[in-house]
């Protein structure tokens, strides 16, 4: 969150508008009973909500549950026995850099790579064995950081996942110039370390995942941007006010807290949401025809179109959404 934008005069969110442990926990029993079979906590930084593990064991719960949460793993030192004992089954880990120096003008904070990876060595610790570690790529920033983090994790255990950097919100200022694309990514590492795709686990899967031919480890790419995926989603976010979107890149959510707080029962939940999901035609990302050549020149007038319509008020950032 840059500081420019989020700084101490920002004006948070007053907790009495955010949803309790328990608005949470019967939103997705309700979405559960359509279907819903994955949960992920994610943020801004989740860790900061106190008490925490109490909604890991509310949610735990639900049979059949594949309950996850992304953090920027720094506060992993304190929390993960606990989360594991609430029942938390995996946990993905934002690294965007193993140099101290990009690791700050990525992440615009006092921590270093070296709190992220003690915070990896307490999950670890605690049992959790399905660990990914997902890296943003912005061009001229930390693309040079590709091949480390390859030779830092594989023989770890640990999926490693390069994400193409993405136009999240306003205030990141994303420019196509900025995108290393994952043929890119996928050039660079397959200079020093041999790789082979490997089929899809499903059709929704975001990530395209290849084995180094050495079988010293699985590495992930996330082509948001140059490979869409718009029609294959599955996906909805919740927001800690209680906004339910059906797009990363949605200018406004649908107000579940509101309908939860007028008494409304769960059958009139479930069918607000069950409207809302079956009326969904989110193709942001499929509008720019990002199948044209790589230097992304052609997504610049779509971009401009599209961005008309929104503002920073009904624009949210990635921190509110989750990614």
């Amino acid at each position: 969150m840059p500081r420019e934008h989020f700084g101490s005069g920002f004006k948070y969110v007053p907790r009495q508008d955010i949803l309790s442990f328990e608005e949470v926990t019967r939103l997705v029993t309700i979405l559960h009973s359509c279907g819903l079979r994955k949960v992920r906590i994610t943020g801004g930084e989740p860790l900061l909500r106190h008490d925490l593990e109490r909604l890991v064991a509310m949610l735990r719960r639900l049979p059949n549950l594949d309950l996850a949460m992304t953090t920027n793993g720094v506060l992993l030192t304190r929390y993960a026995a606990a989360l594991r004992a609430a029942g938390l089954g995996r946990i993905t880990i934002s690294l965007d850099a193993l140099d101290e120096a990009t690791f700050r003008a990525m992440t615009d904070s006092a921590f270093t790579p070296s709190d992220v990876l003690s915070g990896l060595s307490a999950a670890t610790a605690a049992g959790f064995d399905s660990i990914k570690i997902n890296c943003v790529v912005k061009r001229g920033l930390n693309h040079h950081q590709i091949l480390p983090l390859v030779d830092r994790f594989r023989h770890s255990g640990h999926q490693l996942r390069f994400i193409e950097y993405m136009d999240t919100g306003e205030t990141n200022g994303w420019t196509p110039r900025d995108v290393v694309t994952a043929d890119e990514i996928l050039g660079l590492i397959e200079a020093k370390f041999p790789l082979e795709p490997l089929p899809r686990k499903n059709p929704s899967q975001t990530s395209r995942e290849y084995r180094l031919r050495d079988g010293s480890g699985v590495i992930g790419i996330v082509a948001s941007v140059s490979q869409p995926f718009c029609r294959a989603c599955t996906r909805a976010r919740l927001t800690a006010k209680g906004e339910i979107f059906t797009c990363l890149f949605a200018q406004r959510g649908f107000d579940l807290r509101g309908l939860m707080r007028a008494g409304r029962s769960d059958t009139e939940l479930q069918e607000a949401m069950w409207r809302l999901w079956t009326a969904r035609e989110d193709r942001y990302s499929e509008l720019r025809d990002p199948t044209q050549p790589a230097a992304f020149g052609h997504l610049r007038q779509p971009l401009v179109l599209l961005r008309k319509k929104a503002s920073p008020r009904h624009r949210p950032e990635m921190s509110y959404l989750g990614g």
